[in-house]
């Protein structure tokens, strides 16, 4: 089950960041800020997903990795990789929104 939470958390968390990118696009911002502030905090929910698999390996007990626990791994460190580009391009498309207003340019 650990590994169909990761997957459906960082899963959320990337659809929070796609939205996030498409409200940057249309200029809104702090709305933009608001959802990637959610897909962290499911990326948080994931990443204790996953100490609790590094735990019991470190406490000795015998670990099946299974085709949903890899999946699982690759959509998080995905999303994660998402997480900083999203980021960055909510704040360049604020800052060429910036840039418009001071030229009074027409989007």
């Amino acid at each position: 089950m650990t590994g169909f939470a990761i997957v459906a958390y960082a899963g959320d968390a990337r659809t929070n960041l796609l939205e996030a990118l498409g409200e940057a696009k249309k200029g809104n911002f702090d709305h933009a800020r608001e959802l990637t502030k959610e897909a962290n905090d499911c990326i948080v929910s994931a990443h204790n997903e996953q100490t609790k698999l590094l735990s019991k390996e470190a406490g000795g007990e015998d670990m099946e990795v299974t085709f949903i626990m890899v999946h699982g791994q690759d959509t998080l460190m995905t999303t994660m990789l998402l997480m900083d580009e999203v980021n960055f391009f909510i704040d360049e498309y604020e800052r060429i929104e910036k840039i418009e207003n001071k030229l009074k340019i027409d989007k």
